[in-house]
């Protein structure tokens, strides 16, 4: 691209990226009125408040103040760095360097809060921005008022340490870091406009979609993301359909773990909830831990956009509104029991799908909970009953994960269409092909269960490439063949993800908690990971049965100790699935072993261990280790015991041959 052609790019942009957007000599020779001006014509704030519009006049007048002299270069104001919903002050490109400019004006000290804000812009833009990923990215704490530092040069794969600066030494800074390097010549206008890639965690795509954001603005553009947007398309027509034809129907969204299925679901979820067109949505899921931390991430988020906006609002008022659409969905469905109350939502999405309980288990449940004798059917078919009672079209949205049922008494995919079969015979049915695949059949016959059903397949239906691990597509193809012990299969994948997707072993505690330490910087989240099962690693210091508030553990800042950052609580399966952090210590206990040719499972009882005999509880407990082993987004180091032969319950044999297969694999010890 040339200089023009990227200048056009940027020009042209509908949404521009930045406010404002100038060679640092146009900059330097507009009055601070213009240079405002253009700020508050860009920006899609209706008012600005005082402050803010104090705040960029100090920030441009300080500027032309420290740029005086300069050659070359160009400034922005207020870059977009759409994952994580915020902009950057400003940005400097200069001698081919990139420059990020956070400023606390008025502030007298540099703080932590600050030092991690900037350092997450630049690790954002290094690992999402296409023309970011070789540059030299160097993040600047302007607090105005604070003491003169001097300038430390400290390096780590690209990114500098973030320097500190007050008003009288930004171009000193700039200058000494421009003097120790000599970069390659890149064109600024195209670094502008570079494509962004971005991979959200689940939190932040909600809170960005929340704001108003769509599923294109935060998502990757590539062919793996972009099954995002052709899903959610496909789920929009069937909608579509279904209203213009006056029908019922279900669809079922596939896909690998972390390819995106909750995502998709809350997506549909927001944009759907506009009642004046009759759309009325709710997603639930049944994941009480995922529910709570998305209600308190999202409340959070809007406490704190209306105390930017000088407004207030109550986060008990807040957690009320994002309740409305994001549900338990035990509560929806127990509000229906012992009544013919009809849904005031057309549209239901229920997440994980494959976790329904069976005829069994809800039977239970509601007799020795609820009181309610002889509960006559299945969760599934509970749930698509109480849908079928409205007049007129509506449609469920199922998404599944295949073999990811965890717990005892989840029926998985088959019963949703036993349940359609045996009553809903005239809803229309939608699936892709992947569908047929065991994972989610359960050995049940592709044909047997899809008899006597109005059946469409569509292949948008499946989410084929997971968008977790930004960093390779292939982890959850590795994490498979681990656990089914297919170990030429997993050798390979394991070649194909080394350098990208860090997986590493350790049989030292300690050891694993300074490797995630030493590879997370600014708010990149770690925390310690282990199967609810995993009783005997309390002689570790790792209690599994500790009672944990998963919305601190997951939310909360490296300054709390009830944080993940702490690596003092451990989560379980039950409290991470559906959700993701980006380095994990997974403690790999001897529930789940290996002898030298197959798995063992087994289960802690009174003072030793069990077998496990049915083959549904063997299967849960594998699929306990495939959560746990495909939680994390960037790296995982897995902690496995030493053992001690003085301790019946804890032998060195029933750690070692786990040890052994996985270093055979390839994953090296730290």
């Amino acid at each position: 691209m040339n200089e023009e052609k990227g200048l056009n790019e940027v020009k042209n942009q509908k949404n521009p990226r930045a406010y404002y957007g100038e060679s640092i000599q146009t900059f330097l020779s507009q009055s601070s009125e213009e240079v405002l001006g253009i700020i508050h014509r860009n920006s899609p704030l209706t008012e600005i408040t005082l402050l803010q519009r104090n705040t960029w006049i100090t920030e441009i007048d300080l500027l032309k103040s420290q740029l005086d002299g300069f050659k070359g270069g160009r400034i922005l104001f207020e870059y977009s760095v759409p994952r994580m919903g915020k902009r950057i002050d400003t940005v400097i490109l200069y001698q081919n360097i990139v420059f990020l400019l956070e400023f606390k004006c008025g502030d007298d000290e540099y703080r932590q809060s600050t030092h991690d804000q900037v350092l997450d812009y630049a690790l954002d833009l290094r690992n999402f921005q296409k023309e970011s990923h070789n540059k030299l990215i160097v993040p600047i704490i302007v607090s105005t008022e604070a003491k003169a530092q001097s300038v430390m040069i400290n390096e780590i794969d690209r990114i500098l340490e973030p320097l500190l600066c007050n008003s009288s030494n930004i171009a000193q800074a700039l200058q000494i870091v421009a003097e120790s390097y000599k970069e390659t010549p890149f064109d600024y206008f195209q670094w502008e406009a570079s494509e962004y890639l971005p991979t959200p965690t689940i939190v932040e795509a909600a809170q960005a979609l929340y704001r108003g954001h769509n599923v294109d603005e935060i998502t990757r553009s590539d062919a793996g993301a972009e099954n995002l947007t052709i899903t959610t398309d496909q789920i929009n027509d069937i909608i579509d359909n279904s209203k213009k034809m006056n029908r019922k129907a279900i669809c079922f969204v596939t896909g690998v773990p972390g390819a995106g299925k909750t995502l998709v679901g809350l997506n549909i979820a927001i944009e759907k909830s506009n009642a004046l067109h009759g759309e009325h949505a709710v997603f639930l899921s049944g994941n009480y831990p995922l529910v709570t931390v998305l209600q308190e991430a999202l409340a959070r988020d809007k406490v704190e956009q209306s105390r930017q906006n000088n407004e207030r609002l109550r986060k008990s008022d807040a957690i009320r509104d994002t309740s409305a659409f994001i549900q338990i969905i035990h509560k929806y469905r127990d509000s229906f029991v012992g009544n013919n109350s009809v849904p005031p939502e057309r549209i239901v999405i229920f997440d994980e799908a494959q976790r329904a309980w069976t005829h069994q288990q809800i039977k239970k449940f509601m007799a020795t909970k609820k009181g309610v004798k002889q509960f006559p059917m299945s969760e599934p078919e509970f749930l698509i009953s109480t849908m079928d009672r409205i007049n007129g079209w509506a449609v469920v949205i199922c998404l599944v994960g295949g073999g990811q049922e965890i717990n005892t008494g989840e029926a998985g995919l088959p019963e949703w269409f036993d349940s359609l079969r045996r009553s809903f015979s005239h809803w229309d049915v939608y699936v892709s092909a992947r569908i047929k695949d065991d994972e989610y059949r359960h050995g049940r016959d592709w044909s047997d269960m899809m008899a006597e059903l109005n059946v469409y397949e569509k292949d948008k239906l499946h989410l084929s490439t997971s968008i977790r691990s930004f960093r390779t597509p292939y982890l959850s193809d590795f994490i498979k063949a681990l656990l089914d012990l297919e170990i030429k299969g997993a050798r390979e994948l394991y070649q194909k993800i080394k350098e990208q997707y860090p997986i590493v072993l350790t049989r030292n505690f300690e050891r694993a908690k300074e490797w995630v330490r030493d590879q997370c910087r600014g708010t990149t989240r770690y925390g310690l990971l282990a199967s609810s099962g995993g009783i005997r690693l309390k002689p570790e210091g790792i209690f599994v049965k500790n009672d944990i508030d998963v919305a601190n553990w997951f939310l909360n800042e490296k300054t709390d100790v009830r944080s993940s950052y702490s690596l003092e609580d451990v989560v379980t399966e039950f409290d991470i699935q559906g959700l993701e952090i980006d380095y994990s210590i997974v403690a790999w206990d001897a529930d789940f072993r290996f002898d030298g040719t197959s798995w063992v499972y087994k289960r802690f009882l009174g003072s030793k261990w069990t077998n496990l005999n049915k083959t549904e509880n063997k299967l849960y407990l594998k699929n306990t280790y495939r959560v746990l082993l495909t939680r994390a987004r960037q790296g995982i180091v897995i902690f496995v015991p030493f053992g001690s032969d003085l301790d019946k319950t804890r032998k060195k044999q029933f750690y070692d041959r786990t040890f052994e297969y996985l270093i055979s694999l390839g994953i090296p010890e730290i």
